[in-house]
C-alpha cells in the first residue's frame, strides 16, 4: 500500500531513523548501482557522494528530514556537455529543491488558500516551518492555466480602492472559472483581450458604459446580455427615490384629537416650511425665465443662485421633486415626536426637561433640537397633534412595492394597499414595477419599448430617468429580459475575489491576487 502511496520508497534503503524533540530524520541511500543522465546514458562509475537534505510532509505533528546519500557519477557519454551528474529519484527528487514535490505541492495549496502570514501559521500547526515570502514565491512560480474557447464570456468590474483604482475580471461563463484579470478597466483592454477570442458569441455585463464600448468594438459578432441583478438593483434605487418624494404622505391620516377637560383644544394647521416656500418659487421662477428662451446661466446671474441649482431646477418636472430632494432626511427627533406631543398635551412645556427625559429613551442630541421641534406649538400655548401610529419608513415601503406579491406578508400587503389607495403616484409606481418584474420573470424583453414609453409619460421623475437610461443600453437590455444567460457566476467570482483582496489587506501586488483568482479553486 505505502509503496502505491510513494513509489519512491522501493528505490530508497532506509539506514537510520532518529526521533527529535520537533523532527524526524531518515537517513537513506539509493538502492541501484547505476544512474542516467540527462543524455539518456546509464552510467556506473561513481565519481563522488555528499549528503543531500530533503524536507517532506509532516507525520504525527512533526517534520520529516530525509537525509539522502547521493552519487555523483561520470557519464560515458564523449558527447554529453556535463561531464559528471548526479543521480535523481523520481517523486521524491528534483533539481536544486530541498523539498520533495509532494511538500512543494502542499505548500503550494497552502500559499494559494491563505497567502503569506496566515498560511505560515497554518503550516507551523501541521509541524511545516516555512516563511511568508516562501509560500509567496511558490504561488508567484505557478503557472497560469490556458484559456481555450470560450462561447459565453462575463465581464465586470471590481474596486481595488474604491472611487479611484479599479481592475476588470472575465469569467467562463460554461465553467464558471476566472479566465483573466487585469487592472484598469477601460474598453481598450477588454476590446483587446477579445480580439484574441473570436469564438465569443455572449458576454454577459453590467451596464457601465465603459464595457459596453470595449466589447462593441472588440466582439462586434457577440450578443451581449444586461445583468438582471443589475437591472433590478438600479430599479429598486429608482423605486427608493420615487418614495422618498412621497416620505410625507406615508404617514396614516391624524385621527381627530380628544378633547382635555379643563383648557379648550386649539388646533393649529402647520406653518409651511420656509425652504419649501423659498424652493417652490425658485422652481416656477427658473421655469418661467426658461419658457423665455434665457440659458441657465443667465437664469442663475438674474436669480443670484450657482448653475448647478438652476439646473436642478429646470430639469425638475414640478416643485415636489424638488422639495423632496432637499428634505429626504429625517429629523433626529422624529423617533421621539409621539413622546414628546403626549407629554406636551399634558401640560409639560419645559424643553430642558423632556429633552432629559428622551435622553434617557436614548435620545443622542442636545436641548436645541428639542426647542426648535416645539417652537411651532408655543403660540398661542395649543396642543400638539396627535402623531398616530409611526409611518413606514422609505426603505420598507421600497421592499412591499418591489417583493412579489405573493412573498408580502398579510399586514404589510394590507399597508402597501392602502397607500396605494391613499396615493395615486404610489399606486402608479407599484404598477410599472409589478409589470417590469413579470417582464423580467417570464422573459418578455419584446414589451421593453412599451415599458419604457410608459414610464418616460409618467410624472414620476427617478423612474422616468431609469427609463431614458435603459434606452443608452437597449440592446443589451432587451436580450437580458429574453435570454436565459445570466451574471451570476461572475457576481459569485467579484465576492471571492473581494475575500482574497481583502485578506493580503492590500500589501500584495496585482500579480499574486491574479495568481490566486485564477489557480484557487
Amino acid at each position: 500500500m505505502l509503496l502505491e502511496l510513494f513509489p519512491y520508497l522501493s528505490a530508497l534503503l532506509v539506514e537510520e531513523v532518529e526521533r527529535r524533540p520537533d523532527k524526524v530524520v531518515l537517513r537513506t541511500r539509493v538502492r541501484a548501482a547505476t544512474a542516467v543522465c540527462r543524455c539518456g546514458q546509464s552510467s556506473a562509475r561513481v565519481h563522488g557522494r555528499y549528503v543531500r537534505k530533503l524536507r517532506d510532509v509532516a507525520v504525527g505533528g512533526l517534520g520529516v528530514v530525509i537525509e539522502l546519500s547521493i552519487r555523483r557519477f561520470r557519464c560515458e557519454n564523449s558527447a554529453c556537455p556535463a561531464v559528471t551528474f548526479a543521480e535523481q529519484i523520481t517523486g521524491l527528487t528534483s533539481p536544486h529543491s530541498r523539498q520533495t514535490p509532494l511538500l512543494r505541492g502542499v505548500l503550494t495549496q497552502i500559499g494559494l488558500a491563505l497567502a503569506g502570514r496566515a498560511g505560515a501559521r497554518l503550516a507551523f500547526a501541521v509541524g511545516i516551518t516555512v516563511g511568508k515570502d516562501a509560500l509567496l514565491r511558490l504561488v508567484r512560480a505557478l503557472p497560469e492555466p490556458e484559456v481555450g474557447e470560450v462561447e459565453v464570456l462575463g465581464v465586470d468590474d471590481f474596486a481595488f480602492r474604491k472611487g479611484r483604482h479599479y481592475g476588470t475580471v472575465l469569467i467562463d461563463m460554461a465553467t464558471h472559472r476566472p479566465l483573466h484579470l487585469y487592472d484598469g478597466r477601460e474598453g481598450e483592454d477588454l476590446a483587446a483581450w477579445l480580439r484574441n477570442h473570436p469564438e465569443v458569441k455572449v458576454i454577459c455585463r453590467d451596464l457601465v458604459q465603459r464595457l459596453f464600448g470595449g466589447a462593441r468594438v472588440g466582439a462586434p459578432q457577440a450578443q451581449q446580455v444586461a445583468d438582471r441583478y443589475h437591472l433590478w438593483a438600479n430599479l429598486g434605487q429608482a423605486v427608493e427615490k420615487t418614495v422618498n418624494g412621497y416620505r410625507s404622505r406615508l404617514a396614516e391620516p391624524p385621527s381627530e384629537p380628544a378633547d382635555t377637560p379643563g383648557e379648550p383644544q386649539v388646533v393649529r394647521p402647520p406653518a409651511e416650511l420656509k425652504i419649501v416656500t423659498r424652493l417652490c418659487e425658485q422652481h416656477a421662477a427658473a421655469h418661467e425665465l426658461w419658457q423665455q428662451g434665457m440659458s441657465k446661466a443667465a437664469i442663475g446671474r438674474k436669480l443670484g443662485l450657482h448653475q448647478a441649482t438652476v439646473r436642478k431646477l429646470v430639469n425638475a418636472r414640478s416643485a415636489d421633486d424638488v422639495v423632496a430632494k432637499n428634505l429626504q432626511r429625517a429629523h433626529v427627533v422624529d423617533p421621539y415626536t409621539g413622546y414628546l406631543h403626549r407629554r406636551w398635551n399634558e401640560g409639560v412645556r419645559n424643553a430642558a426637561q423632556l429633552c432629559r427625559e428622551i435622553q434617557k429613551q436614548g435620545y443622542p442630541r442636545g436641548e436645541l433640537a428639542v426647542q426648535r421641534h416645539l417652537r411651532r406649538y408655543r403660540t398661542g400655548r395649543g396642543y400638539a397633534p396627535d402623531p398616530g401610529p409611526k409611518p413606514p419608513s422609505v426603505r420598507e415601503v421600497t421592499s412591499w412595492i418591489t417583493t412579489h406579491p405573493e412573498h408580502l406578508r398579510d399586514d404589510n400587503a394590507d399597508k402597501l394597499h392602502r397607500l396605494r389607495e391613499r396615493d395615486p403616484g404610489l399606486d402608479r409606481l407599484t404598477g410599472h414595477i409589478r409589470k417590469f418584474a413579470v417582464m423580467m420573470t417570464a422573459r418578455q424583453g419584446n414589451r421593453l419599448e412599451d415599458w419604457i414609453t410608459g414610464a418616460e409619460q409618467d410624472s414620476l421623475a427617478p423612474l422616468a430617468s431609469f427609463a431614458r437610461n435603459l434606452r443608452r443600453d437597449f440592446d443589451a437590455v432587451g436580450n437580458g429580459l429574453s435570454l436565459p444567460h445570466s451574471s451570476a457566476a461572475v457576481e459569485g467570482n467579484i465576492n471571492r475575489l473581494k475575500m482574497l483582496k481583502r485578506q493580503m489587506f492590500g500589501r500584495a501586488g496585482l500579480g499574486l491576487l491574479r495568481k490566486r483568482v485564477l489557480l484557487e479553486r
